[in-house]
């Protein structure tokens, strides 16, 4: 085996595009909350995967890295502010605008070089690809728990005779669901709304009430006679609480309280996904949960679970949403949990590709035989002109004053306008309510932070930080730890090469134990560990636990003392392998003439009976398809990188090319 390293590449066109196998967040409420606005994405943390056309996303903390449950500094009010603020921004709008500026903010962006990305494993020569050229070249399927891979392939709704008829989804008209849905979210000053029953029988009255309560949960109905005319009239039950805690006597006490499914979704991130789900369903995104989130220029297939709502609501959403196909429901006790999945299998398509069959042979069987150097990837470490590290690094710092200006000064690269007014009136006047009152929207970082100093004021910069949810805020220092891990193991490669040493880490069961000299040719590669910095980890016993040590002392940070004043700051550490290698792996080379053409069928492809693309022996074109499973927190971007032997960076791609994806 052999170590290179990285030599550049050309490529025909600019379009690789990032995203992770599974970002396990540390704190499930967190996460589960409503999705942020767009300029969260754009901004500092890049963390609600609204993503440029390449679909770059920052992953969530590393799975390993244990972290205390629940969120700090809430503000009951801020959130009811936010529930009732508009976005002020059209997808569509976000699309155009980034498809202009997208380019020119990426020629201050990372490199690979940047965040310690720097060997290979493989001596193949490398080729060029385009990688997402279509989000349909990309699909992810989760594997859950048991080693299945979850597919949609039965649409069907399991019977129960407690469903409500059908008829519940057109007994009402679209004004009466407005009336009910402003009663519902509090939109106006109504405590009831009524609705009068035409052509008045006991089946009607049933049916209405029905629908009321199916459709609109926290509503409750009663029949009431007014001046000789029946209405079914719906009112509160609950309050406000009732949106998040559906009704529990309308569930059969026999059905398990959550109805699991699979989620087919084309171009959306989870999070979205969720939002949009909740919003036709009119509930509380945290009562749905999952296993792990996907990326949005993708499409997914991935199980989800949501509390007290039947298959047959679920069902319906089918006729009403473009790019979603919910499938496969079960009722069952329990809900998800993040993390529980065992990883994803990935279908990936590089189209117009340079290598010749040999290259392709070497890059496959490498990646098959030996795997990749398991990097984190780029979109760890936002695509902005100010890294998500440098923000990290001042919290463990306990720098708070440059956090703040980390996030709010102004920056190289195009921004949205908003945000670049922002940042210019806080540069001149350190106004926080000034530079708050140039955004729209204030869900951004940037906008919570401004709040948090309009509220805490300037001197306690900590508890306005707070403000930011704390899974966003422990997003920063994790990536802080990434870029030490990813800067440590290039070193190591470098200087031991692809053999474990003696000195090196390997796991057994969960605790980390040295390799000696008399055990060290028990091991391979595939077994060595490498920590992330914190208090509950041991390093190497060889050169490169004094590098680890120049570069966190360089850093201003004491190796020794990785516990900070305040607990939600503390690194505890966690273990990484450095080489993984893919399951499950395979690949074809296929001709093709026409690029826009899919290349292989999707599950709906599959359910609608299509049938499977026919390829001829030449085309003007050629396609490399391959398969493979990784498991959970390591990217299929580095995975591609190895084969492709090239700069995963968007940064080098708009260079190469700043025409992006049309």
């Amino acid at each position: 085996m052999e170590m290179t390293e990285v030599t550049g590449v050309s490529l025909k066109r600019g379009s690789v595009a990032v995203e992770d196998n599974d970002r396990v967040a540390p704190a499930e409420e967190a996460k589960r909350q409503k999705i942020l606005d767009h300029c969260l994405t754009k901004s500092q943390s890049e963390l609600e995967h609204v993503s440029p056309p390449s679909g770059v996303n920052v992953p969530e903390p590393p799975e390993a890295v244990s972290a205390r449950e629940g969120t700090k500094n809430s503000d009951v009010q801020l959130e009811e502010e936010e529930e009732e603020e508009e976005d002020g921004l059209s997808e569509e709008g976000e699309e155009e605008e980034e498809a202009e500026s997208f380019a020119d903010m990426m020629k201050h962006g990372l490199t690979e070089l940047d965040v310690g990305i720097t060997k290979f494993v493989s001596s193949h020569q490398g080729f060029s690809g385009i990688l997402k050229e279509r989000y349909s070249d990309f699909v992810v399927h989760e594997i859950g728990k048991d080693g299945r891979i979850s597919h949609l392939d039965d649409l069907s709704v399991p019977v129960d005779e407690e469903d409500p008829t059908e008829d519940v989804f057109t007994v009402l008209t679209a004004e009466e669901k407005q009336r009910l849905e402003e009663l519902q979210l509090f939109k106006n000053k109504e405590t009831s709304v009524a609705i009068e029953v035409i052509e008045d029988t006991k089946e009607k009255r049933t049916i209405i009430h029905q629908a009321i309560k199916s459709l609109f949960p926290g509503l409750e109905t009663k029949t009431e006679d007014r001046e000789g005319k029946k209405y079914i009239v719906a009112y509160h039950a609950a309050g406000k609480k009732a949106l998040a805690n559906p009704r529990k006597h309308s569930w059969p006490k026999s059905r398990g309280s959550y109805c699991h499914f699979v989620l087919y979704k084309e171009n959306k991130d989870t999070m979205d996904a969720i939002n949009v789900l909740s919003k036709y369903l009119r509930v509380k995104p945290n009562i749905f949960s999952y296993m792990g989130t996907k990326d949005k220029r993708a499409i997914t297939v991935q199980e989800i679970a949501v509390l007290k709502i039947t298959a047959q609501r679920l069902a319906h959403l089918n006729k009403c949403l473009m790019n979603f196909k919910l499938g496969n429901f079960s009722y069952q006790k329990n809900p998800l949990k993040l993390g529980e999945l065992q990883g994803n299998h990935f279908t990936v398509v590089l189209r117009n590709i340079t290598g010749t069959d040999e290259q392709v042979q070497q890059a496959m069987n490498s990646l098959k035989e030996i795997g990749f150097i398991n990097y984190y990837g780029m979109q760890r470490f936002g695509t902005t002109a100010v890294p998500t590290y440098q923000v990290g690094r001042a919290i463990l710092q306990n720098s708070w004053t440059e956090v703040m200006d980390l996030i709010l000064k102004p920056r190289s690269g195009a921004e949205k306008g908003y945000l670049v007014k922002c940042r210019e009136e806080w540069a001149k006047t350190k106004d926080p309510a000034a530079a708050l009152r140039k955004l729209p929207v204030k869900r951004c970082v940037e906008g919570q932070l401004l709040r948090g100093l309009s509220k805490y004021g300037m001197k306690n910069i900590v508890s306005a930080f707070g403000i930011i949810p704390r899974n966003n805020r422990l997003m920063y220092i994790h990536s802080y730890q990434s870029y030490v891990w990813n800067n440590m193991v290039s070193k190591r490669i470098e200087e031991y090469g692809l053999r474990p040493v003696p000195g090196d880490l390997v796991l057994k069961g969960a605790t980390a134990t040295y390799v000696d000299e008399e055990d060290v040719n028990n091991y391979s590669i595939h077994d060595v560990v490498m920590p992330l910095p914190g208090f509950d980890v041991i390093y190497p016993k060889h050169k490169i636990s004094e590098a680890y040590r120049e570069m966190l002392t360089a850093d201003n940070l004491d190796i020794d003392n990785m516990r900070h004043k305040i607990r939600d700051y503390s690194l505890s550490g966690a273990y990484r392998k450095i080489i993984i290698r893919p399951q499950n792996v395979s690949w074809e080379v296929v001709a093709y003439d026409d690029p826009k053409i899919p290349l292989f069928n999707t599950d709906v492809d599959n359910l609608e009976g299509k049938p499977p693309p026919v390829f001829a022996s030449e085309g003007k074109y050629r396609a490399l398809k391959m398969d493979f499973s990784l498991p959970p927190s390591t990217y299929a971007t580095m995975a591609i990188r190895e084969v492709l032997k090239m700069d995963t960076s968007i940064k080098n791609q708009t260079q190469l090319n700043t025409t992006w994806l049309r």
